[in-house]
């Protein structure tokens, strides 16, 4: 069972990750196509589902609030963790580690992609995906394990099973995320 807190801090997450995605909250976004929004709820939804399977895992325990929390604290706390993840993933995708894994992911796609690309188009995007990767994991995982009692539980064979589907739902937002991006909004 999850703490009061470890709830809040859910709750807090599902409007952070507007706000690193976007800037701003998703019901504030116009879209042409009601359908990729559908699939980033639903995808964002099960994503923190599996948050909470790794809070549970790993004894999440956050420091106890004191204050009362409401709606529009409860946002401004989302807006504040957001930036701060932006922050932090933007001095790791400038490292000479970040550059070489995004050259490393640009590579890869030039040598299985079966016709022309476009370099210039294609290094942004991978940019821009490593970027909310990086930014999605400092905002969920880095901050929960940080807070919890039994981190090491993800090394281990159930922790390893949690951590795969957390990858791949979280590939599956930044993907419907870039989609909304992408064009797709009015």
């Amino acid at each position: 069972m999850l703490s009061k807190e470890s709830k809040i801090r859910v709750l807090e997450n599902f409007y952070a990750m507007d706000y690193v995605l976007f800037g701003k909250p998703v019901t504030k976004i116009e879209t042409c196509c009601p359908e990729v929004m559908k699939e980033y709820l639903s995808v964002k939804g099960a994503l923190l589902s599996v948050v909470i399977e790794m809070m549970k895992l790993v004894g999440h325990q956050p420091t106890e609030l004191t204050e009362k929390i409401n709606s529009s604290n409860l946002k401004e706390m989302a807006r504040s963790n957001a930036k701060v993840a932006r922050e932090n993933c933007q001095k790791l995708v400038t490292s000479e580690k970040g550059r070489e894994s995004i050259k490393a992911e640009i590579s890869e796609t030039i040598e299985t992609s079966a016709e022309d690309v476009d370099i210039e188009s294609m290094v942004k995007a991978k940019i821009q995906e490593k970027s909310y990767r990086l930014a999605i994991d400092n905002l969920l995982v880095a901050r929960m394990i940080n807070e919890s009692e039994k981190y090491t539980k993800l090394n281990e064979w159930e922790g390893r099973i949690v951590e795969d589907a957390y990858k791949i739902l979280r590939d599956s937002l930044v993907e419907c995320a870039m989609l909304v991006l992408d064009g797709n909004t009015v």
